[in-house]
Parts: structure tokens; C-alpha cells; sequence
């Protein structure tokens, strides 16, 4: 039985991921991927980091809503367009069913009661304070996602967050306005009434929400993270989550309708009950988007999880000296526009292994970070002084005095020999190589290679 499982497992790894795959078929590449992305994101799921920080989440929504709802209807009164702040709550809340409606009415309410005008500096300073404290509660989890450790400074966080609560009510309100206004012009009204076009126009205004709904998620997906992402995955994350948030709504709201029974247990707190768990399924929907977004964007991560990335002492050597060349390429040709995700998908390791590699060269002093974003990296020491040599001896002994001393080694004379004699072979072959020697030498294999195809 265990032989058979492990013959089962085996064809579903190679089926999941074939060798050479870029030799296939688009239509088996592309399947493969979608199988990968489908496999990664259910072990993320399952690994539970994903559902505790969206009930993390929901409750940081409970506390902070009506701070954030009340500065959007206070964006929403200078344009003269605050009325519209119920109708798009009932509809956000529609999964709910009637129930939606009382609860959007009430934080409406609760709405209504904060005079921003007369809250004074302090209290306005707290209501900015919470609205922001749930962006950044939301970034930390995008980043998490994302494998990102830092989050925006804090003069960024103030700037970022601030424009989209000030502009983005009013790009969403706009954008609904001018939908039901061309819903409801007289040309698609007098379109509608004909048989096979008013199929099509009928088509098109069920299908609105989910593009609406779709677009404010592949914003999400841009915005939040602190990293720079692409419109593809990004795109690709917000089609899946927002086409699952939309069919989430239509079967709680079913489920709503058919629960009679919580409201005869729970009584009055049935309601909020249900809000708090639709609340749960948005943000747990949110999360997945954004991490399908991840692997569509990083596919190095699909076949590994979020643990540590153990790597031997000859992957880090090698990994190590490709990365210097990888710079030093790049810096004798002048060529200055690359990222740190770019030289993960040369190199063909998680993001997250990269990075370690570079931070080790950096503490090195092999590398130094650029004030500039594009190239974060270059070369520490003159590549034409700077020995391949030497790169092995800090790549080597980097991580000495972390936890073992070595002052306090026993002192065998035949373990010593063989490692000086390991050392004065390499020095016999690689002694006098420059960083620059071995770009040249890449750059001229490259060009043979290429006058042979």
C-alpha cells in the first residue's frame, strides 16, 4: 500500500511538474501552471497562516469601519454624493440578504453620528489614526504573501493611504454613476426591447458587477503589497477572486435565507453573527487573489513552501558566485534596469533564496545597495581587483560566531592539512581571477555559443 501511494505521488509531482517544460505544448504549459498555482495555493490554505490573519483582519474591519466610512462620507458630502453611501453598502452587503440592508443601515447611522467638523484635532488625528492602522494591518498581510519583511516607511504609509481614501470613493462612486446612467439612457433602453440584442445588453449589466468588482481587486492587488506588481498577475488574481467573491455572495445569501434556525439560537446577534463570517469569506477571498497573484508573478515559489530554504555549502557557493557575475555583467555592460525578482528567474530559485544570497554578499562587503531602485545592487570592490577567490572565502566563512566558536575546534593536524591543501588548490586555479576576468570570460562563451547556433 505505501509503495503504491508513493507510485501515485510521484505521477502527480511529475504530472504537475514535467522536466523541460518549456519544450511543450502552450496548452500543456499553460495547464501545468494553472495545476501548480492551484496546488501552491491550497497548501497555503491548509498551512493556516491564510485563515488566521483573515479573522485578524475581520476584526480589525469591526473596530475600524466606521472611522474609514466616515471619512469616505465626508470626501462623498464635498461632492454632493454622500446619499449614495447606503445604496453601495446594501449592495456590498447583499450577500446577506435583509439582513444587509439592517446593517448597512445601522453603520450608516453610526456614520451620520461622527461630526468630523467638530471632532477637533485630536479626535480627527485618532479617526486618521485607525483608518490607517487597517490599511497597514492589511499591507502586513499582502506582504506576508508576498515575502516581503518591510513594510512602507511611515511618512509613505501616511501619503499612500490618505490619497486612496480621499480619491478612491470618488473614482468608485464616478464609475457607478456613469454605469447606471448608461444603463439608463434611452438608446440601450430602446436597444434592450430588441430580441437578440436585449439578450446581449442583459448580458452585459450582469456582467458589470464583476467587472467592477474585478477591477477594485486588481488595484488591490497593485497597491497594498510593498513591492512592485505586475498588471498580469495582478489581473489574473483579481479575475479569479473577484468572479469567486461574487458567487461566494449568491451562496451565502442562499445559505442566509436558509438559516432560520441561528436566528432561534442566537437571537439578536444572528445578524452580526453573519456579518462577521461574510467578512471572514471577503477577506479570506482577498488573501487568495493575492496569492495567486504571487505565483503567477514569482512561479520559482510554486514548488516550495513558506519555511526556511535549506541550501548545502556548494549550492551557496555556486548560487553566490553566479550572482556576482549576474551583477558585475550587468554593471560592465551598463546595464542598470534589472530587479532582484529578475535575477531569481535567471538564477531559477525562490525569491526569498536570492535575497538571502545577496544579503550575505552585502554583509560581505562584495556588494553594496544602490540609493535608486533600478539596479539595487553593484560590485563593493573594482571588479578588475576584486579576486572570484575571494568571493568563495566570504561566501565560506560568512556565518562564523553565530553560534559556534572557532577558537574552540580541537586541533587536528591532518583535518588542518586537508583543508589548507583544499585551499591551496583552488588558490592554484582560481588565484588570479578577477570578478572582471570571469564576466569577460562569460560574455565571450556567450557570443561562441551563439555564432555556433
Amino acid at each position: 500500500m505505501y509503495k503504491l501511494m508513493m507510485k501515485w505521488k510521484a505521477a502527480a509531482l511529475q504530472m504537475l511538474w514535467p522536466q523541460e517544460i518549456e519544450s511543450l505544448p502552450v496548452w500543456k504549459v499553460l495547464l501545468a501552471r494553472i495545476l501548480q498555482v492551484n496546488f501552491a495555493v491550497v497548501r497555503d490554505f491548509l498551512e493556516g497562516q491564510l485563515t488566521l490573519r483573515a479573522m485578524s483582519l475581520v476584526y480589525t474591519t469591526l473596530l475600524s469601519l466606521v472611522p474609514l466610512l466616515a471619512l469616505t462620507f465626508s470626501v462623498l458630502k464635498g461632492f454632493g454624493v454622500q446619499n449614495q453611501l447606503e445604496p453601495a453598502l446594501v449592495n456590498t452587503l447583499s450577500a446577506l440578504g435583509d439582513k444587509g440592508e439592517d446593517i448597512a443601515r445601522q453603520i450608516v447611522g453610526f456614520v451620520d453620528n461622527i461630526k468630523v467638523g467638530v471632532l477637533g484635532s485630536l479626535g480627527l488625528g485618532m479617526l486618521i489614526y485607525t483608518v490607517i492602522s487597517l490599511l497597514h494591518k492589511i499591507e502586513k498581510s499582502f506582504n506576508y504573501i508576498w515575502h516581503i519583511e518591510e513594510a512602507r516607511p511611515l511618512g509613505q504609509r501616511f501619503s499612500e493611504y490618505l490619497s486612496v481614501i480621499l480619491v478612491g470613493p470618488l473614482l468608485i462612486f464616478s464609475a457607478l454613476g456613469m454605469t447606471a446612467s448608461l444603463m439608463s439612457s434611452s438608446v440601450v433602453e430602446a436597444v434592450s426591447g430588441m430580441p437578440f440584442l436585449g439578450i446581449i445588453v442583459d448580458s452585459i449589466g450582469k456582467l458589470i458587477p464583476y467587472a467592477l468588482v474585478i477591477v477594485a481587486f486588481t488595484f488591490v492587488y497593485i497597491f497594498m503589497p510593498n513591492t512592485k506588481v505586475k498588471i498580469g498577475p495582478a489581473l489574473i488574481g483579481g479575475i479569479v477572486a473577484g468572479i469567486a467573491w461574487e458567487t461566494a455572495g449568491w451562496a451565502f445569501g442562499t445559505f442566509v435565507v436558509n438559516s432560520g434556525n441561528y436566528t432561534a439560537i442566537y437571537s439578536g446577534f444572528a445578524i452580526l453573527i453573519m456579518f462577521m463570517i461574510w467578512l471572514f469569506v471577503s477577506w479570506l477571498i482577498l488573501l487568495l487573489g493575492t496569492s495567486i497573484a504571487f505565483y503567477c508573478q514569482y512561479p520559482g515559489h510554486l514548488g516550495v513552501g513558506r519555511g526556511k530554504q535549506l541550501i548545502s555549502a556548494q549550492m551557496a557557493e555556486k548560487l553566490s558566485l553566479l550572482a556576482m557575475f549576474f551583477i558585475g555583467r550587468h554593471y560592465y555592460n551598463h546595464q542598470t534596469h534589472w530587479q532582484v525578482d529578475d535575477m531569481a528567474r535567471w538564477l531559477g530559485v525562490p525569491l526569498n533564496v536570492s535575497q538571502e544570497i545577496l544579503d550575505k554578499l552585502h554583509e560581505c562587503g562584495l556588494i553594496i545597495p544602490t540609493s535608486e531602485s533600478l539596479p539595487p545592487y553593484l560590485p563593493g570592490q573594482d571588479m578588475e581587483t576584486l579576486k572570484t577567490k575571494h568571493i568563495l572565502d566570504a561566501v565560506r566563512s560568512g556565518d562564523e560566531g553565530t553560534g559556534v566558536m572557532p577558537w574552540r575546534l580541537p586541533n587536528e593536524l591532518v583535518v588542518d592539512q586537508l583543508i589548507d591543501a583544499t585551499d591551496r588548490a583552488i588558490d592554484q586555479v582560481i588565484g588570479d581571477q578577477s570578478l572582471k576576468d570571469m564576466v569577460l570570460s562569460g560574455v565571450e562563451i556567450g557570443d561562441q555559443k551563439r555564432l555556433n547556433n
